[in-house]
């Protein structure tokens, strides 16, 4: 059964840092973020393969970096330069033979 673990959201003022995390039960080949803004779709932000290929939204290119380590089963989604349009809930996301699993998201919120 596969199970992810989210970290690392919270509060911070607009132009700061967030680092989340999200540790697997077992490794994945395709694992990645997602978001959820109030009144909005969930909508892809990065995602990375085992391998370490990654493809961002192009609305985040420039100030998202997701990276992961294999030997911790381990997704990371640094974000910075924030600014209240990222204030969402933040999904990871990971396929494995086929299926979708999601993590029980981590919100973010960027506010002064």
């Amino acid at each position: 059964q596969v199970q992810l673990v989210e970290s690392g959201g919270g509060l911070v003022q607009p132009g700061g840092s967030l680092r989340l995390s999200c540790a697997a039960s077992i490794r994945l080949n395709y694992m990645g973020w997602y978001r959820q803004a109030p009144g909005k779709q969930r909508e892809l932000v990065a995602v990375i393969t085992s391998g370490g290929s990654t493809n961002y939204a192009d609305n985040v290119k420039g100030r998202f970096t997701i990276s992961r380590d294999n030997a911790k089963n381990t997704v990371y989604l640094q974000i910075n330069s924030m600014k209240p349009e990222d204030t969402a809930v933040y999904y990871c996301n990971a396929q494995h033979w086929g299926v979708h699993y999601w993590g029980q998201g981590t919100q973010v919120t960027v506010s002064s």
